[in-house]
């Protein structure tokens, strides 16, 4: 899976970084490499989140099956 990442100079100093297809996933560092594994970071933990409000979801409603969706880059 591909997202786009957004790395802008913050006007103090820095980076702002974001991921435009993820809400919720920005940070900033003080280096470019720094907000780029920030960034990694938030993507996980917002993904995570997300997981875990689905399953609590999924657990209060009549659901048939759950079926887990693996997005990999093309060879």
């Amino acid at each position: 899976m591909k997202l786009t990442c957004v790395f802008e100079e913050a006007a103090e100093g820095g980076y702002i970084a974001y991921v435009e297809e993820l809400p919720g996933a920005n940070t900033q560092g003080e280096t470019l490499e720094e907000a780029r594994a920030n960034l990694r970071e938030a993507v996980e933990l917002v993904l995570g989140t997300n997981r875990e409000l689905a399953e609590r979801s999924l657990r209060e409603r009549r659901v048939r099956a759950i079926r887990e969706l693996w997005v990999t880059e093309k060879a």
